[in-house]
């Protein structure tokens, strides 16, 4: 099978989705695999090491779109590569439809066969999302400490604390991977860390290993919570679905001004009324006078450690379905 990598040309998206040792092993198995030029510069990847590898670099994306059969990306294609997609491709990226009515509607018209990362789901976990959860996690507890500084907008409050101050509170949406992730770098940072869950056992497990503080998620408890908070982070998700909007302009209005709320959710079209997507260039706004920090592909900051850890779980399923065909594939246990 002809495989195609071409470069990310979403704002900031730095990721590659295909690593030189991935491209070698896909080369012994007897597939053709066409990199575009500088594809893997922003993950530190030259094209020396992919021709190694034993890629063929074409200078454009058409020319990769063009001569590849199945498309293997990090991020939703843009308009100007929908553009380039037909009834002969099979596309395997993430694509976070739910969020983006005109996307799914250019994908469907293009004939194309779409397959999404975040939706591949097996013994219940979504095991080609997790990596990008627990790193996206791990960064809401760091990017939201640093914009509680004063001189980021936020209202001076250090989350650890110092001997004799309290620590700062964080409350984290979802008790899921993300919030997990967000509640280990928060409570590492020696935050006061409270997690809100809907799922009983799940609550049982964060209680006994996480050291921070359950709550059951509802509206009541939420805005009880909300006026104490000085970092709060969504990390809700419904796969295949928009996100829920748990925190409503009026409950963020609760908030004290300058504090900070992250919105992982955001590539599900966000959990709250006031979230909308920001880039790694201008990554935060006000509203309400709380910070918002709303990046939609958040794992790209850490491009390098980003796309080793994605390509662990998505090499496999390109090797199932480079090897034996979408049709086939599909039918694998």
């Amino acid at each position: 099978m002809n495989i195609g990598i071409s470069q990310e040309i979403k704002a900031q998206e730095n990721r590659v989705s295909m690593i030189p040792n991935s491209v070698a092993e896909l080369v012994k198995r007897g597939h053709r695999v066409l990199v575009q030029r500088g594809a893997g510069e922003g993950a530190s990847y030259s094209d020396a090491q992919y021709e190694a590898a034993g890629a063929e670099i074409l200078e454009s994306a058409g020319a990769v779109f063009s001569a590849a059969q199945l498309i293997v990306k990090v991020k939703e294609p843009q308009p100007s590569e929908v553009a380039m997609l037909g009834p002969e491709h099979i596309l395997f990226t993430y694509l976070h439809l739910a969020a983006s009515k005109p996307l799914t509607e250019s994908l469907m018209a293009s004939g194309c066969t779409a397959i999404a990362y975040e939706t591949i789901e097996v013994n219940r976990h979504l095991p080609l999302l997790e990596p990008m959860s627990e790193i996206a996690g791990r960064m809401s507890s760091i990017v939201g400490s640093y914009h509680l500084a004063k001189h980021c907008g936020g209202r001076g409050c250090l989350l650890g604390g110092v001997p004799g101050v309290a620590p700062g509170r964080v409350v984290i949406l979802g008790g899921g991977t993300a919030g997990v992730n967000a509640a280990r770098v928060a409570t590492g940072i020696g935050a006061d860390v409270t997690i809100l869950e809907v799922d009983f056992e799940r609550m049982r497990f964060l209680d006994i290993t996480m050291g921070s503080h359950t709550i059951f998620s509802n509206e009541a408890n939420l805005s009880d919570l909300l006026p104490r908070a000085d970092l709060v982070i969504g990390a809700v998700l419904l796969p295949g679905a928009r996100a829920p909007k748990l925190i409503t302009r009026e409950m963020l209005r609760l908030m004290a001004p300058g504090s900070v709320f992250v919105d992982i959710a955001v590539d599900q079209g966000g959990c709250a009324e006031t979230t909308r997507a920001t880039t790694h260039d201008r990554p935060t706004y006000v509203e309400e006078g709380v910070v918002h920090y709303c990046v939609a592909n958040m794992p790209g900051a850490y491009s390098r450690t980003a796309t080793q850890a994605l390509n662990n779980v998505t090499h496999p399923w390109t090797m199932l379905i480079a090897d034996k065909g979408l049709a086939a594939a599909c039918q694998t246990r």
